[in-house]
């Protein structure tokens, strides 16, 4: 499988996960706040930060008909293009985000959802394109990511088979420089019974890329346990509160949980490993300490070990336990010590 590179790190098996804090709407509207995001992202370990970028009029229409209006759920009752006004991050600002990841040392970049999008991002000097699940069936879109030669990641949270079939063909017919398939579970927040998180190593082995996972579930243990089953790739809203609001802020991790996530992350990779029953040099200092077979009263020359005078106990510096049945009835060939371990040279 080929890794993918992004902005001169590494992703795919054998490397650290990489972990995105998506900013989406959580700035309420305020580029100091949307700068502050990015800071705590960056100071808090995350590899890079995710913009959304849209306007409410390249995204959808001023309309409150049937299907433009959100029915259940965080958003229920507003329209999409008042949504999407709300949640939006002005093209505007996406230079001074840029500059300030660059200051910062964290890689940004961001999910276009049309042409201009893109335009705007190549301009910026967007090391890699997000394709968002719902937009995972818009493939001339995928197509315009994807010409640029850098690579994509896209959310299959919307699609089925058939249609990451046709986004993964997509992207490669256009020449992305690389894919990384994310799998999602598009509903906000998101339960854990339908996370199915073993869809991950699946998603990886049917298209050979990287994959991983854009977890809308609550806190980090679903993250977690998809670094354990071979998520390359983390991608987690963030905000600087849940308490005071934000258009994703339900689902999104504060700046401690967010470092806290880095960190179980990157232990769960290293604590994966690979297949292993040989033990660790700090295994082998504590392997004095098994059980072994042992005098538990002085047992005289000639005397008969029994179940009285031996037993199974720690530590380890006598015979194995597993010798006990052919030891017991033996006869002692010398004096045998409380306590002391037994061996063969003692018996007859």
């Amino acid at each position: 499988m080929a890794e993918v590179s992004i902005a001169g790190r590494a992703i795919g098996p054998g490397h650290p996960p990489y972990v995105v804090a998506e900013l989406s709407g959580n700035h309420n509207g305020r580029l100091e706040l949307a700068l502050e995001l990015l800071e705590e992202a960056a100071r808090r370990g995350a590899d890079a930060v995710k913009l959304q970028t849209y306007t409410a009029d390249t995204i959808t229409i001023d309309h409150d008909g049937p299907g433009f209006v959100v029915h259940g759920g965080l958003w229920d009752g507003r329209t999409l293009h008042d949504l999407y006004r709300e949640a939006h991050t002005p093209f505007a600002w996406h230079e001074a985000l840029f500059a300030r990841g660059r200051e910062l040392g964290v890689t940004v970049f961001s999910t276009p959802f049309d042409e201009t999008a893109v335009d705007l991002l190549e301009s910026l000097g967007a090391p890699a394109y997000k394709i968002a699940s719902f937009e995972a069936i818009d493939l001339p879109l995928i197509r315009r990511a994807a010409r640029t030669g850098k690579p994509l990641i896209i959310s299959t949270g919307m699609a089925n088979l058939g249609e990451i079939v046709d986004a993964v063909g997509a992207a490669r017919g256009a020449g992305a420089g690389g894919l990384i398939l994310l799998h999602c579970v598009s509903t906000y927040p998101a339960r854990f019974e339908n996370a199915n998180l073993a869809t991950i190593s699946h998603l990886s082995t049917s298209f050979g890329c990287p994959a991983g996972l854009s977890d809308h579930t609550p806190g980090t243990a679903a993250a977690v346990a998809a670094v354990a089953l071979g998520a390359c790739f983390i991608e987690k809203h963030v905000c600087m509160s849940r308490a005071a609001g934000g258009v994703d802020s339900a689902f999104s991790l504060e700046p401690d949980e967010l470092q806290r996530l880095v960190e179980d992350c990157r232990n769960a990779h290293l604590a994966t490993g690979a297949v292993n029953y040989a033990r660790s040099e700090e295994e082998r200092a504590n392997k004095q300490f098994r059980r072994s077979l042992y005098a538990i009263a002085p047992i005289a020359a000639g005397e008969a070990l029994t179940c009285a005078n031996v037993r199974s106990i720690r530590p380890g510096f006598g015979l194995a336990p597993k010798h006990l049945p052919e030891v017991l009835g033996r006869i002692a060939r010398r004096p045998i010590g409380y306590g002391e371990p037994l061996s063969w040279d003692a018996i007859d």
